[in-house]
C-alpha cells in the first residue's frame, strides 16, 4: 500500500491539498483531524470537561468512531450518527486540540489510522502523520503558511459555512492557542519529520499549491 503523509498547523491547507491530491491519484483521503473533532464534539455535547482525563477515558471506552468512504470522500460517524457536518466550528477545533493531547485518545485513534493505511493507498493528513502515525510513509510533506494568512483562510471558510458571530481576531487567537497546544503536547507533537519536504503555501492560490504537492508525490513514484 502506498502512503502519503501531509502534516502542518491549522489553516495551512492540509485538508484541501490532501483531498485534491488523493482525488488526482485515485487514493483514499483520510482526514485524521476529523476523528479528534468527533471526540471533542461528543465531549462538548455531553458537558464532559476535557481537562478531566478520567472522564474523557470513560467516554472513550463507550464511544465508537467509524470512518466511511464514499467515492473517495470521508464521512465520520460517532456512535452511529454522521457528525461530518457538525464538527467544523472553532469550539470543536479547540476541543479537538485539547482532547488529542491525551495519550489514551491518541493511541486509540492512531491504531485506527494505521489499520486504514494498511488496507488501501492513502493520502493522510494531520499533525503527526509523518513523525508518528506513518513513520514509514512513502512521501512526507509538511505544509505551513504565515499565521495571518492561515487565520484569514479559516475565517473565510467559516463564513462560507454560515458561521455567525465569529471575528477574524477570534479565529487568529484560537489558531495561536491550537498551534501552541499541538506543538508542545507531550505525545507526538506537531513537527516536521526529518525526512519531510517543507512547503510554505503563503501567497499561493489553491491550484498552485496542489500542483506543487502533486509534483512532489509524482516525483517519488514516477
Amino acid at each position: 500500500m502506498k502512503k502519503i503523509a501531509i502534516d502542518g498547523p491549522s489553516g495551512a491547507g492540509k485538508s484541501t491539498m490532501a483531498k485534491l491530491a488523493a482525488r488526482e491519484l485515485g487514493f483514499t483521503y483520510v482526514d485524521t483531524g476529523a476523528m479528534y473533532r468527533a471526540l471533542g464534539f461528543k465531549a462538548l455535547e455531553n458537558n464532559i470537561e476535557i481537562s478531566d482525563a478520567d472522564a474523557v477515558c470513560k467516554m472513550l471506552s463507550n464511544t465508537e468512531i467509524e470512518l466511511k468512504f464514499e467515492d473517495g470522500a470521508q464521512r465520520i460517524f460517532t456512535d452511529g450518527a454522521d457528525v461530518s457536518d457538525r464538527i467544523r466550528t472553532p469550539e470543536v477545533s479547540l476541543a479537538a486540540s485539547d482532547i488529542s493531547a491525551l495519550a489514551a485518545v491518541r493511541l486509540k485513534m492512531v491504531d485506527m489510522q494505521r489499520r486504514i493505511a494498511n488496507t488501501r493507498d492513502v493520502v493522510m493528513d494531520g499533525r503527526d502523520i509523518g513523525t508518528y502515525v506513518l513513520p514509514d510513509a512513502d512521501v512526507k510533506i509538511f505544509l505551513t503558511a504565515d499565521i495571518d494568512e492561515r487565520a484569514c483562510r479559516r475565517y473565510n471558510e467559516l463564513k462560507e459555512r454560515g458561521a455567525a458571530g465569529v471575528s477574524l481576531e477570534d479565529v487568529r487567537a484560537d489558531m495561536e492557542r491550537r498551534d501552541k497546544n499541538d506543538s508542545t503536547r507531550e505525545m507526538a507533537p506537531l513537527a516536521a519529520a526529518s525526512d519531510a519536504i517543507v512547503l510554505d503555501t503563503t501567497g499561493n492560490e489553491i491550484p498552485q499549491s496542489v500542483e506543487l504537492v502533486l509534483n512532489i508525490i509524482k516525483g517519488k513514484f514516477h
